[in-house]
């Protein structure tokens, strides 16, 4: 019988975070698959779990992927991780699960903390709908080509950028897209976690200069397009009709429905604002 394939969510910053699930898991299976079997070796040396580990990162996992999957064909139970977060979102592993699926093998996954979903919830800006970009380019064309092709997702967006590189990244928004909403979130989960609200004119002109340190996500409002002046008018709107005596939720549904504007970003205004 085939083993099972775990892809088992890992700590971003704060050990406390491992689920205990997590933890029988990797101490249970044959083998621990890590992007690097070093910062796994600590994690598994913190949990007290002697495992035998396979590196599996960017640059082998084209070719690793078949022995691993004869290895689960053989009965074998293997623990996919990365360095931190889940395995798969701009990490590596997507071919060993592809592979694996494709030969039947039992594929299961252990949630664990997200980078992504942890700035999203922290950034303020809408989190209903939102795009995971990942990082951007490091050419600079490539990354301008980019940016005008979003010019216009009207769903937040989510990027991972190094610390060395934030205020330039931040700075090709604001030109590209204008005054955009962004949140820089820092550290998240550790000690000295951080996260900057503006727009991406004013952190870029903060972060100038500055040396940022540790992990950083970058979250950036959609756009808003025409629709900016249209929401504002129609969020006054809701607002009068709750001075009236309206429910929010109810006057958010009539103006939208009059105006074309989202029920949704009118209620979530009409809360924030405290209407």
């Amino acid at each position: 019988m085939a083993g099972t394939l775990w892809i088992v969510g890992t700590p971003i910053g704060n050990l406390g975070d491992l689920s205990e699930r997590a933890r029988s898991t990797l101490a249970a299976v044959d083998l621990v698959v890590a992007e690097d079997t070093r910062r796994t070796g600590r994690l598994l040396q913190h949990l007290g779990i002697a495992a035998r580990q396979r590196s599996l990162f960017e640059g082998n996992e084209r070719e690793r992927t078949p022995s691993i999957v004869a290895a689960l064909l053989g009965g074998e139970s293997v623990a996919l991780v990365s360095d931190g977060g889940m395995p798969l979102v701009s990490d590596p592993g997507y071919r060993l699960v592809s592979a694996a699926v494709e030969a039947g093998v039992d594929v299961r996954v252990i949630p664990g903390p997200s980078a992504v979903l942890a700035a999203l919830v922290l950034s303020g800006l809408p989190s209903d709908r939102f795009a995971f970009e990942g990082f951007p380019s490091r050419r600079a064309g490539e990354r301008r080509t980019r940016l005008a092709e979003l010019a216009h997702e009207p769903r937040t967006l989510v990027f991972f950028e190094s610390p060395r590189r934030v205020a330039a990244f931040l700075g090709e928004i604001a030109t590209a897209w204008g005054a955009r909403r962004v949140a820089v979130c820092r550290e998240l989960t550790k000690l000295h976690e951080e996260v900057l609200r503006g727009t991406a004119e004013v952190l870029a002109a903060r972060l100038a200069g500055e040396t940022l340190r540790g992990e950083v996500v970058i979250v950036v409002e959609g756009d808003r397009g025409e629709r900016g002046a249209d929401l504002d008018a129609a969020i006054a709107q809701a607002r009068s009709l709750v001075d009236g005596g309206m429910r929010k939720r109810d006057a958010a549904r009539a103006v939208g429905e009059r105006t074309g504007v989202a029920a949704n970003a009118l209620y979530d205004a009409l809360v924030d604002g405290g209407a």
